[in-house]
């Protein structure tokens, strides 16, 4: 279907049109109180009902709780990377207003780079919330740079999500795009050790957790507070850039697909 030759545009306007599109897709989201609320609320309640109480009742103060923030944490972050990407990826195309934007003199990288930052800043507000949870009600104790290493970490470990969303997004219809998207995300959320310690599963379950980049980032934001499952932190990001690269090369691929079909 691309057979336009792109508008030249400058680094300024590109950044403009970055702003607009961010925007748009912030105010869309935001007039969705179906995907807003749960995934606000859901990982705070969880971390709540969770990481509150048993740092409550165990025998350690702080150490459960700062534990299953950063698990918790992650659990947040990845879900509106999944879900902007794969529900809605799925609906614009089905809709064909993907198609129109691939058409249009937008360049077709501020629209997958404005719901990145959509996504990213759902996570931001999840896990500031936590952080706040954590450190007022939770008796969570970290150093400066900690809490801020332990944000970025999170923060960027959202890209792999975003590049499985899209790949379902691309892939699938509107209608199967959320079923789809839960049948990946809960069960790994679970596999992953994100809702329950993974040092208290099995230890063929450990080992099936190095198979879920959720594992992965979750380990990356445990090991800057000092406590994770012993594996290089290298090993973690190499595992999860190997992820994001995988579905990147899946997506253009299947983005091709659609944009021949359009």
């Amino acid at each position: 279907m691309s057979q336009f030759q792109p508008i030249p545009l400058s680094l300024s306007k590109r950044w403009q049109i970055l702003m607009l599109e961010t925007q748009t897709e912030l105010l869309k989201t935001f007039r969705s109180p179906a995907f807003v609320i749960p995934s606000l609320a859901f990982p705070v309640m969880f971390y709540v009902f969770f990481g509150l109480l048993f740092n409550a009742i165990g025998g350690n103060p702080g150490n459960a709780a700062k534990y299953m923030m950063a698990t918790y944490a992650v659990f947040g972050a990845i879900g509106p990377a999944l879900f902007s990407f794969g529900a809605d990826v799925a609906t614009d195309k089905d809709k064909g207003i993907l198609s129109l934007k691939l058409v249009s003199p937008m360049p077709v990288s501020s629209y997958f780079a404005a719901r990145i930052a959509t996504a990213m800043l759902f996570a931001l507000l999840i896990i500031l919330s936590l952080f706040a949870l954590g450190a007022v009600f939770g008796d969570v104790v970290m150093t400066r740079s900690q809490w801020v290493l332990t944000l970025v970490v999170v923060l960027a470990g959202t890209l792999p999500f975003c590049a499985i969303g899209l790949f379902i997004g691309l892939s699938v219809s509107a209608k199967a795009a959320p079923a789809v998207v839960n049948v990946i995300y809960l069960p790994m959320a679970f596999l992953s050790g994100l809702w329950v310690p993974i040092h208290l599963f099995p230890n063929s379950m450990e080992m099936l957790a190095n198979a879920f980049p959720a594992y992965h980032l979750a380990q990356l934001a445990l090991l800057v507070q000092g406590n994770h499952a012993g594996s290089p932190w290298y090993l973690h990001a190499g595992a999860l850039l190997a992820f994001t690269l995988v579905f990147l090369v899946l997506s253009v691929r299947q983005f091709k697909r659609v944009d021949n079909r359009g």
